[in-house]
């Protein structure tokens, strides 16, 4: 079960103020981390880990933090609904977990801070488990709405 609250406006509010507050500024930007080396920050499941995080920003002289959050958007959550009614392998499960989706809308599920250091990104991450089932569906219908099916390899034919 993750630590954090259904809604994360309030987390987010509370790492501006504390950003600020420590005479840092924010870029708004999102670190992909697959794309770039990059360390995730361990809370130990601990839902103020991130004043640990931004701290250890300040002391090693990072004049910024990147900052990213994510709010669940009625039109994209409807888009994602459709896609998944539209595909090929739709399940009824996922429908219903795409409409059980709609408690959230207008609520922030996903932030990210993040700083670089001796060329190295360190990446906070904090999401909701309703964000986890959003991206799920999203990859989903990503995929067709289904499961990928292998074509057999040209070696495989002969």
């Amino acid at each position: 079960m993750s630590p954090h609250p259904d809604d994360l406006t309030g987390m987010k509010d509370d790492m501006t103020a504390f950003i600020e507050g420590l005479g840092m500024r924010r870029f708004f930007g999102y670190v992909e981390c697959e794309e770039i080396p990059s360390v995730l920050w361990d809370s130990a499941q601990n839902p103020d880990g991130w004043k640990d995080f931004v701290e250890l920003a300040k002391s090693t002289g990072a004049p910024f933090l990147t900052m990213h959050s994510w709010a669940l958007d009625r039109e994209e959550l409807d888009r994602l609904s459709q896609q998944l009614a539209d595909g090929d392998y739709r399940s009824e499960e996922d429908l219903e977990e795409s409409r059980w989706l709609k408690t959230y809308v207008g609520k922030t599920g996903f932030v990210q801070l993040g700083w670089a250091y001796q060329g190295c990104v360190f990446v906070y991450e904090a999401g909701t488990e309703w964000y986890e089932h959003y991206q799920h569906l999203r990859e989903l219908a990503d995929d067709g709405g289904g499961f990928m099916i292998d074509e057999p390899d040209q070696d495989e034919e002969r």
